[in-house]
């Protein structure tokens, strides 16, 4: 009796602590579980991540796409001297005057100019100096970013890498980029510079490890970014909503992806593998417009530019400063419209504006375009980009100040930035084979050459075609009609 009655308390105990050890069980796994969710800052990451392990395949980069091929002129002709024209008498038909707006000149800062943070924490972790053309930054990051990466690339490799970075904090990362880029006033190429910067002080002597963090950080920023390896290699890969010139790309779904360099090189890639598919949300394409003035920093360099005209010498300082257009030297080759329609740095536009509207106050629109016509086409020494770049390489107007020569589409792009910001007429690009010129629309017909656009007239202005005025086509183009650049 005892016997049984022991048998069945053992048994009683063994129903009651069976439940309790399988629940025990269950909530050991589900606290692991959950663990194992909180691993990952954002959920999209673990899909993202078992993706990236398997979703692979081979694919041929193309080479860049190459712009119109027709050689430029190695030495430009020269028009017949034209008088200027003479002030209107007052028994004429009243003539528009020009009077530019007066320039404002930025004051020199007295200290270095540094973006202010208005962060919204106090950043810990280990400090990365950034110097961001002249302006030195300091970035607080998590240790644990310095990740390893196998010298073998595969899927694997890069899955985990991608993996171990989003299960740090990087939120803070993703906030103090965000924050010095508004300070900077970047764009997107600016924030996608300033990425890489920032990978090159993290992981200082890996190519790799830097393409697989801007990645990563691009990617987190909204942008449609992603990477490519081949044997040896880890290629950033971004699409532009522009195209971009003799950039190495491959098309996914309709989309190009360009292999991004920082220093204005060109790859010329063959086969490499990446993943077919996107991270969930992240559709952002890079906008390579420049909307806003750069600040006027205390660097500021000079160059005299002067030329003859009536009779008269005109000199005047034009300034630039060199940490712009180191920064200017990093951005891919675009379309022309690009460089017609973006801003002009603040350095770049004082003194020189200035200087040029006290020159133009009292004339007619015409003798205005006239004066700054002879302004480009003489006070710049011309030279074909192949002969000084060994390459196509259109500039910006701060570029064109800085380097010592200039052909067609730098001074028809500085041309006419000159023509909006101090005459406040519209300005149209003339794109012939092989040479680009300029057309102004007058308030009044200003005779000679034309072309049509938008129901407008549009009087040709080269600033290329030495001597020559507003209506004066290059004799060369006279017969061509030329493809209309137009521009906000």
């Amino acid at each position: 009796m005892n016997k049984v009655h022991t048998c069945l308390i053992a048994l009683c105990l063994l129903l009651l602590c069976s439940p309790a050890s399988s629940l025990s069980e269950f909530e050991q796994w589900r606290q692991q579980q959950q663990q194992s969710f909180q691993e990952y800052r954002d959920e999209r990451d673990r899909e993202f991540t078992a993706f990236l392990k398997q979703h692979w395949r081979e694919m041929e980069l193309m080479n860049g796409v190459v712009r119109d091929e027709k050689p430029k002129p190695v030495v430009m002709p020269v028009a017949k001297p034209q008088p200027p024209q003479p002030e209107p008498s007052p028994d004429e038909i009243p003539v528009v005057t020009v009077k530019p707006e007066p320039v404002v000149i930025t004051p020199k800062p007295t200290e270095p100019v540094q973006p202010v943070p208005t962060p919204r924490q106090e950043y810990k972790g280990l400090p990365a100096h950034v110097d961001y053309f002249g302006t030195r930054i300091t970035f607080f990051y998590d240790p644990a970013f310095k990740k390893s990466l196998p010298y073998r690339l595969n899927e694997a490799a890069l899955s985990k890498f991608w993996s171990e970075l989003s299960k740090l904090n990087y939120e803070p990362l993703l906030e103090q980029l965000d924050v010095q880029s508004q300070a900077l006033r970047l764009n997107d190429w600016g924030y996608t510079v300033l990425t890489n910067k920032l990978s090159e002080q993290i992981y200082p002597t890996s190519k790799n490890k830097q393409a697989l963090f801007s990645w990563f950080v691009l990617t987190k920023a909204g942008f449609g970014s992603r990477v490519a390896y081949d044997e040896s290699n880890v290629y950033l890969l971004i699409p532009s909503k522009h195209q971009l010139y003799d950039v190495t790309y491959f098309t996914f779904d309709n989309e190009r992806y360009y292999a991004i360099s920082f220093d204005g090189s060109s790859s010329r890639l063959g086969k490499v593998y990446t993943y077919d598919g996107h991270y969930p949300g992240a559709v952002r394409k890079l906008d390579l417009t420049i909307r806003t003035r750069a600040p006027k920093g205390e660097n500021a360099e000079e160059r005299s530019l002067s030329f003859d005209y009536g009779g008269k010498q005109y000199d005047f300082i034009a300034e630039y400063e060199k940490d712009r257009i180191e920064f200017l030297n990093t951005y891919p080759q675009l379309d022309l419209e690009l460089y017609f329609d973006s801003e002009v740095g603040e350095t770049a536009e004082s003194p020189l504006l200035q200087q040029l509207a006290k020159e133009l106050e009292g004339m007619s629109e015409q003798q205005a375009v006239n004066f700054l016509l002879r302004f480009v086409q003489t006070s710049f020494k011309y030279r074909t980009d192949d002969k000084q770049f060994g390459k196509e390489n259109y500039l910006f107007p701060e570029e064109t100040i800085f380097y010592p020569y200039s052909d067609c589409e730098d001074r028809s792009v500085f041309f006419a930035w000159l023509v909006k910001r101090l005459l406040k007429l519209d300005v149209v690009g003339l794109n012939y084979p092989g040479h680009v010129a300029t057309a102004v629309h007058f308030t009044q017909d200003a005779g000679g050459d034309f072309v049509t656009y938008n129901g407008r007239r549009y009087t040709v202005a080269d600033p290329t075609y030495i001597n020559a005025t507003a209506g004066m086509t290059m004799p060369e183009y006279g017969n061509t009609k030329p493809g209309i650049i137009s521009f906000r």
